[in-house]
């Protein structure tokens, strides 16, 4: 992918990922995170609760936002400053979900880059929403 100079990041840009979150996922961000929550690994324990079967770990799913800000926009030679979210909805296994990051502001005296971060599953449906700041330090 070619680097997008600061200068060409508008407000209003947009970039996006989508991606099927897999059982190898879970099993991968449990045992590299420690997060073994019986509500992400335990099916017969995850049959019992609200969701009625098992959930994705919330930040393996806010981590591809990450990776669209990272790789896409505002790109390589870009940092996280910071970023909250609001987890709305359950994301299953099985399910795809789509990341969009978009521009909402520019501070060129800093070169900080502020970006609305909402994450959908295959029915259009919001599951996490939230707000992330960048600083461009490269190019």
């Amino acid at each position: 992918m070619s680097e997008l100079a600061y200068e060409h990041i508008k407000v209003g840009d947009e970039a996006s990922l989508a991606r099927t979150i897999t059982e190898t996922h879970i099993v991968n961000y449990a045992g590299l995170t420690g997060d073994m929550n019986p509500l992400h690994v335990d099916a017969e324990y995850a049959a019992h609760s609200m969701f009625k079967e098992r959930i994705a770990h919330g930040m393996l799913v806010a981590g591809l936002i990450s990776a669209v800000l990272g790789t896409q926009l505002p790109g390589p030679n870009s940092i996280y400053l910071g970023q909250d979210l609001k987890f709305v909805a359950p994301v299953m296994i099985g399910d795809t979900i789509k990341v969009v990051v978009t521009v909402t502001e520019k501070r060129d005296e800093k070169r900080i880059i502020k970006l609305r971060t909402a994450v959908y599953n295959q029915r259009g449906e919001m599951v996490i929403e939230g707000n992330a700041v960048m600083k461009k330090v490269g190019l």
